[in-house]
């Protein structure tokens, strides 16, 4: 038996964040973040978004979230005044993607400054 894939370790790493962040979302919560990005979601769309989970799938098809990338996630949580769910993803993102406060190279991937005040 071959060890398991580095890939769907990490995928089910990004899974269970999602999960994390999914599960507290009230009714609430929901209709705060569905309006912090109401201009990307398509005009009808946004009641068919039910629950955090569907928010999240909605936010992959449209190519703003992945395994990768949690940039938008991280702005719409610190607009929404969410640190709780910020610092989630800050962490899952130093831990799990390795990406820290220095390594800003690749500025798709960090949103640091902004969250830096929720440490």
């Amino acid at each position: 038996q071959c060890p398991p894939c580095p890939l769907s370790a990490a995928m089910a790493e990004y899974r269970s964040l999602l999960e994390e962040l999914a599960h507290p979302l009230t009714a609430e919560d929901l209709e705060q973040l569905k309006s912090a990005c109401r201009e990307d979601i398509p005009s009808g769309e946004g009641d068919a978004i039910a629950t955090g989970h569907h928010w999240f799938a909605f936010l992959e098809r449209h190519s703003k979230l992945d395994r990768d990338n949690l940039s938008y996630i991280e702005h719409i949580f610190e607009i929404s005044r969410r640190p709780d769910l910020l610092t989630k993803v800050v962490q899952y993102r130093t831990q799990v993607l390795k990406i820290s406060e220095e390594d800003e190279v690749d500025t798709k991937l960090t949103r640091i400054p902004s969250a830096k005040k929720y440490k």
